[in-house]
């Protein structure tokens, strides 16, 4: 007896799913399009409606952060240069800062208190809230190509060479010449290039890690510091004070024309920066791999945008001397109130930095009047525990 054959019903279609029941694809974000956004990779996307409304609610209110932070810049710059003892009020300050904007009569009984504000205290003030812009921006900067948040103009040894190359121009120029001299800031930018293209070819030729890069830095810092150490010992008296002027740092007879070129320079090269946001952006969250993916070229715009925050070091310590740890702690400072994406992270890391700088100069101004403390020591003070902070939770995070 044969086994029955089994039926087939190929000719059956088959019976659909349950409407309920079907299996929906999910989008998936590429890690890499936030990161480029800046903002973190997430696993789903969300309503289109309700991301552009996020994005649109995050965008006011960090527009509306960097405001408040301007008018708080305009405030701080206006009680540094009432600070001393002229008697000159809050109110003065300010009168003088409308009438060089804007122009008008100055009165006879008003002529000293503009004098003071105009000649002396608002160029000083003005010229460390550019300083301090200057290297904070370069700080954020490198901090973001790099990925690493020790990074600074100070630690990468960029800001001591600056200060080797221009107190090398001042021996040259027997002590006379000044700060704003064109010499001198063309050395300090050479030597500052030199020993960025030094650190960063051999990190990678090496394929250093960051970690590796900044001891690297250490190094070139020591050895720039013992050459600066070196035109001092070889110096006679004049020229030996102008030079301890760049090892300490400070703003002190700041003129007019030395805001004018690093105030252009900020100016300048900001917008410069910010164009390349969502770029930086892209390396500093989704990495070297995924930012090529968005059609980045990583090499050309990691050297390009360093040799430009190296610029803006190099005029800065050219113009002001060596001050370490301003392009370190304003960058912290603005991530902390603002977030990581660099469309708002490096104006406002300007705006921090300038605030610090200016901060540190009053405090140096009336701490031990009418003794005044350079800024660079102020600062080093303020920014080396922060420092320490940074090294010990960035190794309890690991």
């Amino acid at each position: 007896m044969t086994p029955p054959t089994p039926t087939t019903r190929a000719d059956t279609p088959p019976v659909p799913p349950a409407a309920d029941s079907r299996i929906v694809p999910r989008r998936v974000q590429d890690p890499a399009v936030g990161a480029r956004e800046g903002r973190p990779a997430q696993t789903g996307l969300p309503v289109q409606g309700e991301a552009a409304g996020l994005r649109r609610a995050l965008g006011n209110h960090r527009l509306l952060v960097l405001v408040v932070s301007v008018v708080l810049t305009v405030a701080v710059v206006a009680g540094s240069t009432a600070v001393g003892t002229s008697g000159v009020s809050v109110g003065d300050a300010l009168r003088v800062l409308w009438l060089r904007v804007a122009g008008g009569t100055i009165e006879p009984e008003f002529v000293q208190a503009y004098g003071i504000v105009a000649d002396l205290r608002l160029p000083r003030a003005l010229l460390a809230l550019a300083a301090g812009a200057g290297l904070s921006v370069a700080g954020a900067v490198m901090q973001g190509l790099l990925r690493n948040p020790l990074v600074s103009p100070f630690t990468l040894g960029v800001s001591p060479a600056a200060a080797f190359g221009a107190s090398l121009a001042i021996l040259l120029g027997g002590g006379g010449v000044a700060s704003s001299n064109p010499l001198v800031i063309l050395s300090a930018l050479v030597a500052a290039g030199l020993v960025t293209m030094l650190v960063l070819g051999l990190a990678s030729a090496r394929k250093m890690a960051v970690a590796t890069l900044l001891l690297l830095g250490i190094a070139v810092t020591q050895l720039f510091e013992a050459l600066t150490a070196g035109l001092q010992y070889v110096a006679n008296e004049n020229t030996l004070q102008a030079i301890v002027r760049w090892t300490l740092g400070s703003v002190n007879d700041a003129t007019w024309n030395e805001v004018r070129i690093m105030g252009a320079v900020v100016v300048v090269l900001l917008p410069l920066l910010l164009w390349f946001a969502k770029d930086m952006n892209a390396i500093a969250f989704a990495g070297d791999d995924a930012a090529r993916s968005l059609g980045v070229n990583v090499t050309v715009v990691r050297v390009g945008l360093i040799l430009v925050s190296v610029l803006l070091a190099s005029v800065a310590v050219s113009l002001c001397g060596v001050i370490g740890f301003v392009g370190l702690v304003g960058p912290h400072i603005a991530r902390l109130i603002i977030g990581a994406d660099h469309q708002y992270l490096l104006p406002l890391s300007a705006l921090s930095g300038g605030v610090l700088l200016v901060a540190a100069d009053t405090i140096g101004r009336t701490v031990v009047a009418p003794s005044v403390v350079p800024v660079g020591i102020v600062v080093a003070m303020l920014g080396a525990p922060v420092f320490i902070y940074l090294i010990m939770t960035r190794r309890a995070a690991k």
